[in-house]
């Protein structure tokens, strides 16, 4: 569950370039759910998932995961609730270490590290099974280099890295916009059997009209720092992207630019 009560966020506060990005957002998510988040360049999307991470800590407001306090936590603090799969697919993993290296990383997100060796018979054999699932043939690949792997192939396994802590949160922070079509869709399709199987609490920031209606149990849409849409059910059901379009032409007062939204 996630529990955000008058979140507000200014950065350069006292300066020049001082930004209100987020103004007194409060949301609830319950345990399981997954919402998808829209809105133009600057809405405070990535802001609010900032404040979840712990990233970016708030001026002012409370948020709380599961039933923990972590409005004052870093983002190490946080690091055995809420995992994070990004934009770019070279984010969130490490490059020059192998694909059971990074899993093995991922596993330990939270812990406190010793000296102990963090690969073993039974937990290769566990991260072997798990790559497996993704139908990609990696589970053969298991000690070559995470730069090795093509955007989605990293996406994939980022997914796999995601679930192994046991985390409560996931954040995906446009984590298909990088890819091509058809990899794009089957990373959407892997998302939506990961969050349903694990039962995951999942916020997902997109710019796609498109994924917003077709993954999720509920959609919000940011503007200005500010909620304002929050739609679930058979109202959701019954939105087509024109109307999102049309709603997000309402609030920006103009014509909506084409590098703004994409409707795919």
């Amino acid at each position: 569950m996630i529990d955000l009560k008058n979140i507000h966020v200014t950065f350069g506060k006292g300066t020049p370039l001082q930004k209100e990005a987020l103004k007194g957002v409060s949301l609830t998510i319950e345990q399981g759910s997954f919402v998808t988040v829209i809105g133009s360049n600057g809405a405070g999307k990535s802001t609010l998932l900032g404040v979840l991470a712990g990233d970016v800590l708030p001026n002012e407001g409370k948020v709380t995961v599961g039933m923990t306090d972590v409005t004052r936590k870093p983002t190490a603090a946080r690091a055995g609730l809420v995992a994070r799969v990004f934009q770019d697919p070279l984010t969130g993993s490490c490059g020059a270490l192998s694909i059971e290296e990074n899993l093995a990383l991922a596993a330990r997100r939270g812990e406190r590290r010793g000296l102990k060796a963090a690969l073993g018979p039974n937990r290769r054999a566990h991260f072997r099974e798990r790559v497996a699932e993704l139908n990609l043939g990696l589970e053969n690949r298991m000690k070559d280099r995470m730069d090795l792997l093509s955007g989605g192939q990293r996406q994939a396994v980022s997914l796999v890295m995601a679930t192994l802590a046991g985390s409560e949160v996931l954040l995906l922070d446009e984590h298909t916009a990088a890819l091509d079509p058809g990899m794009a869709e089957f990373i959407m399709k892997l998302t939506q059997r990961v969050v349903s199987e694990r039962k995951l609490t999942t916020l997902m920031v997109t710019h796609s009209m498109r994924q917003a209606l077709d993954f999720g149990h509920r959609t919000i849409m940011l503007h200005g720092g500010e909620i304002v849409l929050d739609v679930s059910g058979d109202s959701r059901k019954d939105l087509q992207v024109e109307d999102l379009i049309a709603m997000f032409r309402k609030m920006r007062g103009e014509t909506l630019d084409d590098d703004a939204l994409l409707i795919g």
